[in-house]
């Protein structure tokens, strides 16, 4: 069996969610202020992503994945629980995007400072990012090859939320 004959399933992760995988997966995410941080470890062909709303948490009651520094130290641990260590992973960032009004731009800064932050503290590299600006993203992630194609879009609609779903269910 070559690598063009392997399934990959799909998964669409909603905002303030996390999901690791071992099985080879296409994560699909949508972002606006969100950021997302693909994680992936090539050696153990493990991979996953933290989509989160807010960068941090101010009381332990809210730490959730909803929250950047609670998502992302969340996912280092479940891949440290699978043996990988940080030095083996690597990461990716999106998101961030601001419709330039004071109030979301703060928030989409301070969560891209925040995955930057994160990761930088756990010393995992980051090889790539695609943050920041005004146009809302749609990101697939393919955990496979560690690989996302970023569709930016100018108006996020209804349907970008969960595609699985197209009759309100």
């Amino acid at each position: 069996m070559s690598e063009n004959d392997i399934q990959l399933a799909e998964y669409f992760l909603m905002p303030g969610y996390i999901f690791l995988t071992r099985t080879p997966h296409l994560i699909s995410t949508v972002l606006g202020s969100c950021v997302a941080v693909s994680f992936w470890d090539g050696r153990n062909q493990c991979g996953g992503m933290a989509n989160y709303m807010y960068p941090s948490f101010s009381a332990p009651k809210e730490a959730t994945s909803r929250y950047g520094n609670a998502a992302l130290e969340h996912m280092i641990r479940m891949f440290q629980q699978e043996g990988i260590r940080n030095k083996d992973m690597c990461a990716q960032i999106f998101g961030g995007a601001s419709d330039n009004s004071a109030a979301c731009m703060k928030v989409a800064r301070e969560n891209i400072s925040v995955a930057r932050s994160v990761l930088n503290a756990n010393r995992i590299r980051v090889i790539s990012e695609d943050v920041g600006g005004t146009m809302g993203r749609k990101i697939v992630y393919n955990t496979l090859k560690n690989e996302a194609i970023v569709y930016k879009v100018n108006t996020l609609r209804k349907g970008d939320w969960y595609p699985y779903a197209q009759d309100g269910r």
